[in-house]
């Protein structure tokens, strides 16, 4: 099995156990933007920005329709950081 699948794999957990049964995911590489949307289209009318960059998305009601992931290349880069520190 590829590393990818591998990775992959370990989302499965996260998914089934959240109150979400769809997700959409995008990644705009250009931007290092990735978007998860729980609900398509896509209907967030409030946004919240933590200081992590990570932007929670709200309908109408307050529920939670999505994120907004800014730089998400640098969880990447702390994944890789993390695997050589095991070495």
């Amino acid at each position: 099995m590829e590393e990818i699948e591998i990775e992959i794999i370990k989302m499965v957990p996260h998914v089934v156990r959240s109150t979400q049964r769809k997700i959409w995911i995008d990644y705009d590489e250009e931007a290092d933007v990735l978007y998860m949307n729980f609900t398509y289209p896509p209907k967030a009318v409030e946004h919240e920005e933590d200081e992590n960059g990570i932007i929670k998305n709200y309908d109408e009601n307050g529920n939670l329709t999505g994120l907004t992931i800014i730089a998400a290349k640098r969880f990447l880069k702390a994944k890789e950081e993390e695997r050589s520190e095991k070495v």
